[in-house]
C-alpha cells in the first residue's frame, strides 16, 4: 500500500491525526497534514483507508497494490 498527501489539498482538520496518529501529523508551523512514516504494515491498512475517505479536503491517496500473481 503507497499512501500520499497532498499539502495544497489539506484543510487542517484533523481527521487524520484522530484516525491515525501513529500515522498522520500536523505541521507545528501551518498544521497541514504531514506523513510520519513511509511503509505500512497490513493492520494499518484499515486506518489508512478511513483517513483518506474522511479527509474532507481530499488531501489523502492512498494506491493499493497489486495483488501478485
Amino acid at each position: 500500500m503507497q499512501v500520499s498527501v497532498d499539502r495544497d489539498r489539506c484543510c487542517s482538520s484533523g481527521m487524520c491525526v484522530t484516525n491515525a496518529p501513529d500515522i498522520f501529523d500536523q505541521d507545528d508551523r501551518d498544521s497541514l497534514v504531514m506523513l510520519r512514516q513511509t511503509s505500512f504494515r497490513p493492520e494499518q491498512f484499515a486506518a489508512l483507508r478511513l483517513a483518506a475517505e474522511l479527509c474532507p479536503g481530499g488531501a489523502i491517496s492512498v494506491t493499493e497494490d497489486a495483488p501478485e500473481s
